[in-house]
């Protein structure tokens, strides 16, 4: 017989243990990028975030997903939508300045070197779908963002140009040049000396993208 205390049902929307969430996204992040996605099982992840496997695919479904969601969570973290917000009361100038410079220290951070060579890793060895989805969340996402940015002062008679789409690319070529390469080539380990080098190619990456598209 049942007693008279009555059980609480389980709700269907239950919200998950944000914690075990941020505990597997924390050790998927440190697997991959020491042991590339290929070499990364999902028994692993769980043994690093000391949760069960269960858990992991509760809250991720898969390791293509888990990996998309790692990859969306920190490139929100670095590079949130809102700087690529247009606001006509600021000169875009500025704003250009302020993207650009969190772009290039993105890239010089020794992490994020790691997650691209891991990447080259497994496209190497015939796995390309995790290159595909590191493309789809952070080039793909980001081109997104300038494009609207750029079209936005366009509008505004911020910019003169005839094809954004063309003009994001070109922008981002500019203010990068060749810092990515060779910390990928081990040329350069990015020292504290590099700061000055980001800070110029930044700037000067701007200026060479307003001289051809500031309005005459």
């Amino acid at each position: 017989m049942i007693s008279g205390a009555q059980i609480k049902p389980q709700g269907p929307g239950r919200p998950k243990d944000m914690e075990k969430r941020a505990a597997i996204l924390a050790a998927a992040k440190a697997l991959f990028i020491r042991n590339a996605f290929a070499g990364t099982s999902m028994d692993a992840i769980a043994a690093e975030a000391k949760v069960s496997k269960l858990t992991v695919y509760s809250h991720f479904g898969d390791k293509d997903n888990l990996f998309r969601e790692v990859i969306r969570s920190r490139i929100e973290d670095l590079l949130p939508e809102d700087i690529y917000q247009f606001d006509p009361n600021v000169g875009i100038e500025q704003t250009l300045h302020a993207i650009a410079q969190a772009h290039m220290h993105i890239d010089c951070q020794a992490e994020h070197v790691g997650t691209f060579r891991a990447i080259l890793s497994d496209c190497r060895q015939g796995n390309p779908r995790y290159g595909k989805l590191l493309w789809e969340e952070g080039p793909a996402r980001m081109h997104r963002l300038m494009e609207n940015l750029l079209q936005q002062a366009v509008d505004h008679g911020a910019l003169d140009i005839p094809v954004v789409k063309t003009a994001s690319v070109q922008f981002f070529s500019l203010i990068k040049g060749d810092m990515l390469l060779r910390r990928l080539f081990g040329c350069d380990e990015c020292p504290e000396t590099a700061a000055a080098e980001i800070e110029a190619m930044a700037r000067t990456g701007v200026n060479t993208f307003l001289r051809a598209y500031v309005p005459r």
